[in-house]
């Protein structure tokens, strides 16, 4: 719907249409609209009214429990037709075809964190007033922040409020936490999370740290930021793999993490306050990459393909040592506290990693005497 023509360049910024490039040219030729994805929406819904209609139905909900409309697909052969799944096609109840479309029958689903919060948070979006609240949170809890992200930019537009409606929270959320959370959000978790934290991050801060620090300590699953177009994200502690990946504009500090961090990035700014895995920065076109590397151990994990380290020059220092006191001000990290406290040493640890297109309009070098 967006023009893409599936040529699979997605990691090399040569998107013949425009669609995954940050080359000015090649932008030039992107021609997607909201329009040409209501389109396609609209057709998915249409067909699917079609399909219904030629089996007797008109609705969704109709043919819930219809397992005698339910068919296996034989591909030829007793090697490849060997998983059965004749239990998921027995009929339930006699007689229970349709039952299922009267609604007052099923058993309803239990209100979101979100709905609370949004209950909870009138004063805040009724005048955009600064507001803390506090919830226990589990991992059952999945895309807490995206309901309500929906109603403060429904209320408040894509510039958000004045004020900020802050959640802190306790326990371990379950996956998306914070997915497309937007400016003037922001989630406090003390726990842990599963995969896909700040997914399509768009303007909130989020944070994780646990009641106890430890150091090289898992507390963040994959996939972290995938999609993030702005805002913040501080983990006082590792996350797993596929760290930033298609991050456009978000910026993270993070202690430690694992393969395929920053894959495919296009912008934004993560720093990483200890150990990377392999294929570090594959397909990384833009933003900028800073690794806490006192044993030198990021050479070995960088793919060299589209990024390579760059000079540290003094205003990426002073963006450097900022997120890191950020980082210090949200989660008390003992880690960013011990490396702010002897700053030129923690300083000459640091690399900096840039897409190659990138690192050769980058001619200051930080003097040794900084």
């Amino acid at each position: 719907a967006m023009g893409c023509l599936m040529v699979r360049q997605c990691h090399s910024n040569t998107c013949p249409v425009g669609v995954c490039s940050q080359d000015e040219r090649l932008r030039e030729k992107f021609t997607g609209t909201a329009d040409k994805v209501v389109n396609l929406v609209t057709f998915i819904a249409e067909e699917t009214r079609e399909i219904l209609a030629s089996i007797g139905a008109r609705t969704l909900d109709e043919i819930i429990g219809r397992t005698d409309l339910l068919r296996q697909v034989h591909r030829g052969g007793s090697h490849l037709d060997d998983l059965d799944l004749n239990p998921l096609l027995v009929q339930v109840d006699e007689g229970a075809a349709g039952k299922w479309a009267d609604k007052a029958a099923r058993k309803p689903i239990e209100d979101s964190l979100d709905a609370r919060v949004l209950k909870d948070a009138v004063r805040f979006l009724d005048r955009g007033q600064t507001l803390e609240l506090s919830y226990p949170l589990n991992n059952t809890q999945r895309t807490v922040g995206a309901a309500v992200s929906s109603a403060i930019v429904r209320r408040f537009g894509p510039q958000g409020p004045t004020g900020r409606l802050r959640l802190k929270l306790e326990g371990i959320a379950g996956q998306s936490f914070g997915a497309f959370a937007a400016r003037g959000l922001e989630l406090h978790l003390t726990g842990e999370a599963n995969d896909y934290v700040g997914k399509g991050l768009s303007g909130a801060e989020i944070s994780i740290r646990t009641p106890e620090w430890r150091p090289n300590q898992l507390i963040c699953g994959n996939t972290t930021l995938y999609g993030a177009t702005s805002g913040r994200l501080f983990i006082a502690g590792a996350a797993g793999e596929r760290f930033a990946v298609r991050n456009s504009g978000a910026e993270a500090v993070v202690e430690g993490l694992g393969a395929h961090g920053c894959e495919y990035m296009t912008g934004g700014r993560v720093v990483v306050l200890g150990s990377v895995g392999w294929n570090l920065a594959a397909g990384m076109s833009g933003g900028e990459l800073f690794v806490w590397d006192a044993d030198g151990a990021a050479a070995k994990a960088l793919n060299g393909d589209l990024a390579g380290f760059a000079d540290m020059d003094e205003a990426a220092a002073q963006r450097l040592q900022g997120l890191i006191r950020a980082h210090l001000d949200v989660t008390a990290s003992p880690l960013a506290r011990r490396l702010l406290a002897d700053w030129p040493t923690a300083l000459g640890q640091f690399t900096r990693i840039l897409p190659l297109t990138e690192i050769v309009r980058q001619p200051e070098r930080l003097k040794t005497s900084a």
